[in-house]
């Protein structure tokens, strides 16, 4: 049986006749420019949102900002970075037995604690760590101004792409935690597997490529710099001018 490698509805059939160059080509063909061409690309999806006062953004910092940035102009929607800080398992750091936010919020991974087993102390010794990173983000990013409320709004999360899924499924619990009307995941490229795991966790998915080889995010873009603390702090500024809806 072949098997099949999907890039945005393109089925590539895997044989004798395709080589890693075919694919590159496919890769080639299907890659956004840069960040602010894939967050045009997913407010178009996102239209119906378009100038609705329930909504707010959130880019998921650094790299999802300027991809948040594009989709809250087109909407006419405020825009806030949601800064997670996922609480990794000891000599496990990958697996995450929770994560906290913006805030003050916190939220464990009982499974996971439970499973493994570990103790308070420790889980409150990795809460504190973290949120000293968090706090220290906070301020750069935002100063003085206050958190933005997420109860019982429209909230469309966003990063420039997703590998593992960790940071983003953290981040859902925690939105999920205030209880949003209404949580939609947007994002312009991950693998195929993930894209299918993070839609059963939220109200609406929208993932532009969804590639069974994903090879890493900054495959999928001709142009994926670094993106720096005073650019987040640059494009937060410039959304507070975006008319309201």
């Amino acid at each position: 049986m072949q098997a099949i490698v999907t890039l945005q509805g393109h089925e590539l059939p895997q044989g004798e006749d395709t080589d890693a160059t075919s694919v590159n080509r496919k890769v080639q063909a299907m890659r956004f420019h840069d960040r602010a061409e894939a967050g045009r690309k997913l407010a178009a999806r996102l239209m119906p949102y378009a100038q609705h006062a329930d909504v707010l953004v959130l880019g998921l910092p650094r790299g999802g900002v300027p991809v948040a940035y594009e989709v809250a102009s087109a909407l006419q929607a405020p825009l806030d970075v949601l800064i997670v800080r996922k609480l990794g398992v000891p000599g496990q750091e990958e697996l995450a037995l929770g994560a906290i936010a913006s805030g003050g919020i916190r939220v464990l991974n009982e499974e996971v604690v439970q499973t493994l087993g570990i103790p308070e102390q420790v889980i409150e010794a990795i809460t504190v760590r973290e949120q000293q990173e968090l706090l220290r983000r906070e301020q750069l990013y935002r100063g003085d101004r206050p958190v933005s409320g997420l109860h019982g709004r429209v909230i469309i999360l966003i990063d420039d792409g997703i590998a593992t899924g960790a940071t983003m499924r953290a981040a859902i619990a925690v939105i999920r935690s205030q209880q949003p009307a209404r949580l939609v995941v947007a994002i312009p490229v991950a693998a195929a597997v993930v894209c299918q795991a993070v839609g059963t966790e939220v109200d609406e998915l929208v993932c532009l490529l969804s590639p069974d080889i994903f090879l890493g995010v900054g495959v999928w873009y001709q142009h994926f710099p670094q993106i720096s603390d005073e650019q987040v702090r640059a494009l937060l500024a410039r959304a507070r001018h975006i008319p309201a809806a």
